[in-house]
């Protein structure tokens, strides 16, 4: 801490990604990455975009890549607004949006990213808990807000809400803007992007870094009304108004293009999903049914730390989340066919010792 710091940043949690450490023949399955790739053409077209160009800037409206989602989602231009990764979307989102006077909600188990924006923002919130499956009850969220916001399937979790549920707590809501943050929904969810025309108030963000395996370039994006996308582009105006480069947007472009390669790959995943649920479930681990690209699970008696412990030996990270209610799970990412294996394998020796 220093004199020089400001007030607010002397208060700040920030929030703690998952880490990124440099060993040579680690299995990573910590950070819901995609195992697999971008598509070639994602290359591809970043070939053709590294040249001269790079020295101009880019189009601060990213008018092509907002076609490209508009075409893809089969919505309009002024629908969509695009950013620096879902995360930088979501900061706009909250300054924009969900500062009021009443308190935003949000579940207790959750993107812990929320709060942290909560502080950085002074925006007041209130934690509305899960039930005791992990599952959000629409009920809760039939209170006094200035606004809602939930990850939709959940994290840590995976687990999946239903549009039914979905439209009952928009419809319990109508004066107060709902965020559904759609960072996993590709991998067996259905997407709430079909309700922006019947709810005003509604807000769905998604990202290229996790089914089009673009984490590396930062591309993320919300759609809904044309309202609500009027004040984030006010917002990101006021704060940098070329988010988005030369480089990531004629990638983002070619990866929603490759609709073969995006179910190729996402439905391996959701293959390779099945087949660690499967596994665990078969040796003592309580797992809860997922609809992301990553498994939450328990054993019946060896701690959770314990286990991340031992893997870690073995050169394969997981997350464990050393908090309140959850500290006995571990979220493993879905890896290739081979890293899972090799995971089960690990397993399969920790559980014998």
């Amino acid at each position: 801490m220093s004199k020089f710091w400001s007030d607010l940043v002397q208060q700040l949690n920030p929030y703690i990604p998952g880490e990124q450490p440099k060993i040579d023949g680690l299995i990573k399955l910590n950070t819901n990455e995609n195992p697999y790739p971008p598509s070639a053409k994602v290359y591809e077209a970043i070939s053709r975009a590294n040249n001269i160009k790079l020295a101009l800037y880019p189009d601060p409206d990213a008018t092509e890549l907002k076609e490209s989602i508009a075409n893809y989602y089969k919505v309009k231009i002024d629908q969509i607004f695009v950013g620096n990764g879902s995360d930088e979307v979501l900061a706009h989102i909250f300054l924009a949006l969900l500062k009021k006077e009443s308190p935003l909600l949000l579940p207790d188990i959750s993107y812990s990213f929320y709060s942290v924006y909560c502080s950085l923002y002074q925006i007041n919130y209130k934690i509305i808990p899960l039930d005791n499956k992990f599952r959000i009850n629409p009920i809760d969220y039939k209170v006094n807000n200035g606004a809602i916001i939930f990850p939709n399937p959940n994290a840590p979790t995976g687990i999946l809400l239903s549009l039914n549920t979905i439209e009952e707590i928009l419809t319990n809501n109508l004066s107060s803007v709902v965020v559904v943050d759609e960072a996993y929904i590709d991998f067996g969810g259905k997407t709430s992007i079909c309700l922006i025309n019947k709810y005003p108030n509604l807000l769905v963000v998604q990202t290229f870094s996790k089914s089009r395996s673009l984490a590396g370039l930062r591309v993320g994006f919300a759609i809904g009304n044309k309202q609500l996308i009027s004040a984030l582009e006010i917002v990101k105006n006021s704060f940098n108004s070329y988010p988005m480069n030369r480089l990531s947007m004629p990638a983002a472009i070619a990866a929603i293009k490759d609709e073969k390669y995006f179910q190729q790959t996402n439905t391996a995943i959701i293959k390779t999903r099945a087949e660690l649920t499967k596994f665990l479930t078969n040796n003592d681990f309580s797992v809860i049914s997922s609809m992301a690209n990553f498994v939450f699970a328990k054993h019946k008696s060896i701690k959770a730390k314990t286990i991340a412990n031992k893997l870690r030996e073995q050169k394969i990270i997981v997350r464990y989340f050393d908090k309140p209610r959850i500290n006995k799970y571990l979220r493993i990412s879905i890896g290739t066919e081979k890293q899972n294996s090799l995971l089960c394998n690990s397993l399969k020796k920790i559980l014998a010792e």
